[in-house]
């Protein structure tokens, strides 16, 4: 039992982030963008695009955001304080342009136009 809760305990931990980063959205990931205080990145399946923003350092709460447009439509946002992530966001794009941002802590990364 011991050795059982010592890898439940490796999965859990900081290390599982990009696993659960990228469990949240369905499609193959698209872009990445990193940033000095996180990662945005972005999804797409056949109709859908997805995107979320990553704390590079899990911890205390922290001002953070996601935000998802289709090109000639409103952006989807996700922003409020948390500890490892912000989303996941998702938008119509079948042949359909779009643009994520995402910030951590005031920092952020921009894809500009992608997916054309």
């Amino acid at each position: 039992m011991v050795l059982i809760a010592a890898g439940a305990t490796v999965l859990a931990g900081p290390g599982a982030s990009g696993a659960e980063a990228a469990s949240v959205c369905s499609g193959r990931p698209q872009k990445t963008v990193s940033f000095a205080t996180g990662e945005l990145r972005v999804y797409k399946d056949r109709a859908y695009a997805c995107a979320v923003t990553v704390a590079k350092k899990p911890g205390p709460r922290r001002a953070m955001s996601v935000s998802l447009q289709p090109r000639g439509g409103n952006p989807v946002v996700d922003s409020g304080d948390y500890t490892e992530r912000a989303g996941p966001v998702t938008v119509h794009a079948l042949n359909r342009c779009v643009r994520a941002t995402g910030v951590v802590s005031g920092r952020k990364g921009s894809t500009g136009w992608i997916l054309c």
